[in-house]
């Protein structure tokens, strides 16, 4: 296990810049905002710690990257920002998130409203859920884990093609595997900047993919033509659980990220790392470190307090007091079914020391 540790002095310049115009915006900010984002370079601090690797294959390791600081952030001439007539996100489902149409509404409402509360600000619209057939994309079976999987660049094509007039960026989610070349096993997600565009699976996400038992295999699958889509007329959908939204909503929240041009973070433990496998995405804190969240600021133009509290509202609102998973199979018409937030607990009282920190000589917030 190896612990990168930067000084005071290299953070210090990566968050606030020697440049003079880049200093004096810092300065201009609340003063609870950068008492919060000064935390990046305090010794002392709990509350942003230093990246930990774990071993050789993970990201920092295996993919060499020059870091990004915020004035390089702040100079890039291909970063995309949002504007009074672009200033909404688009959610596109690709077939259902859910066992049943009520579970996958639900969801796509949770993820939207998680994006509300992160990207503050920004609007987030919900396109109509499309099937795989809509969108012409091809698909194999994964010879090592028996899966269907549907090619991401394909559906990349389709995505920029619906994208809304109004939009910053649209980006697909789905269950179902991604591959972007048949060379490759498989990819999480994949995004074009130059476009807006990006689509994520959760599929890897579910607690049995990885096991010996996973019910997602194809079973005597034999594909008649490239436009022959019924075998996804009853693909797998792993069950909802509160574990699937917390990776869910990192994965998104992650790669639209990379859409508003931030690259892969190497000061702090951050939302923003890279990772090679799902244990090093675990890793991950929900969170952006201070000079990732500058740059979103920057990017957006939020209140970073006022983010931090709708962040708590979304996971108070409407959460369950007791841990449940969703059925596999319910009726339509009659469930209760509560925002699964038991794994984001420790995030929210992360946040509340956050906001105490910011506000130390304020009123401290306080949640429901």
């Amino acid at each position: 296990m190896q612990t990168i540790r930067h000084s005071e002095q290299t953070l210090r310049a990566a968050l606030i810049s020697k440049n003079p115009v880049l200093v004096s915006q810092y300065e201009k900010l609340g003063a609870a905002e950068r008492r919060l984002m000064n935390e990046a370079f305090r010794p002392a601090s709990d509350l942003f710690e230093p990246i930990t690797l774990h071993s050789q294959s993970d990201w920092i390791t295996s993919h060499p990257e020059p870091p990004q600081d915020f004035e390089e952030f702040f100079n890039d001439p291909s970063r995309k920002t949002p504007s009074p007539e672009k200033h909404s996100i688009y959610i596109q489902c690709i077939g259902s998130l859910g066992n049943t149409r009520v579970i996958s509404e639900e969801y796509i409402k949770w993820l939207k409203g998680y994006c509300e509360a992160f990207f503050y600000g920004l609007t987030v619209k919900l396109l109509e859920p499309v099937p795989v057939t809509a969108t012409k994309c091809s698909f194999r079976v994964n010879d090592n884990t028996q899966n269907l999987q549907i090619h991401a660049g394909h559906i990349l094509k389709f995505l920029k093609k619906k994208k809304p007039e109004d939009a910053f960026c649209i980006v697909g989610i789905t269950m179902i595997d991604l591959y972007p070349r048949n060379s490759w096993n498989f990819v999480f997600g994949q995004a074009s900047l130059t476009d807006g565009v990006g689509i994520f699976s959760f599929a890897r996400y579910g607690s049995d993919f990885y096991s010996s038992s996973y019910e997602g295999k194809a079973k005597a699958f034999q594909k008649k033509s490239s436009s022959d889509y019924s075998v996804f007329d009853d693909y797998y959908i792993p069950a909802v659980t509160s574990v699937l939204l917390l990776r869910s909503c990192k994965t998104l929240t992650h790669e639209i990220g990379h859409i508003f041009g931030l690259r892969h973070c190497q000061w702090l433990a951050c939302l923003m790392q890279g990772s090679n496998h799902l244990e090093e995405a675990d890793r991950r804190p929900l969170h952006l470190c201070p000079i990732c969240l500058r740059k979103l600021q920057c990017a957006i133009g939020f209140n970073i307090i006022e983010r931090y509290k709708a962040l708590v509202r979304w996971i108070d609102d409407d959460s369950a007091d007791t841990p449940r998973v969703t059925p596999k199979h319910s009726r339509e018409d009659n469930v209760n079914l509560p925002k699964p937030v038991e794994a984001f607990k420790e995030w929210k009282e992360w946040i509340i020391k956050c906001l105490a920190v910011a506000q130390k000589s304020e009123p401290s917030y306080r949640s429901n």
